[in-house]
């Protein structure tokens, strides 16, 4: 299974920005990063993990509604990373923000990156 590790998050003032990287251990026979489909999610206390969005290995992304218009995800495929660029952020956009395949491996999840958005 992969691993992952996502780095990038801190303490942003509503309206700002942030771009998240998540780096994906190197590939191996049982995991290709450049034709996996990754994800990225994100949690906040006493609530669910819901998906923020998704890129295929060619490049397609997916957004959850409430982040369409605001948030890119991209991927590096020479170097195992994808990212999650956020702009507009909104405190409600204040969370944990992970990264993992697409559907989620349980055995992927990272520690994750703390975003939080407040003035």
């Amino acid at each position: 299974q992969v691993q992952v590790v996502e780095s990038g998050g801190g303490l942003v003032q509503p309206g700002g920005s942030l771009r998240l990287s998540c780096a994906a251990s190197r590939s191996s026979h049982r995991f290709i990063f450049r034709i996996a489909t990754m994800g990225w999610y994100r949690q906040t206390p006493g609530k669910q993990r819901e998906q923020v969005g998704s890129i295929s290995s060619a490049g397609s992304t997916n957004y959850a509604d409430f982040v369409q218009g605001r948030f890119t995800i991209s991927r590096d495929n020479a170097k195992n990373v994808v990212y999650l660029q956020m702009n507009s952020l909104k405190p409600e956009d204040t969370a944990v923000y992970y990264c993992n395949t697409q559907p989620p491996s349980g055995g992927t999840w990272g520690q994750g990156t703390q975003v939080t958005v407040s003035s």
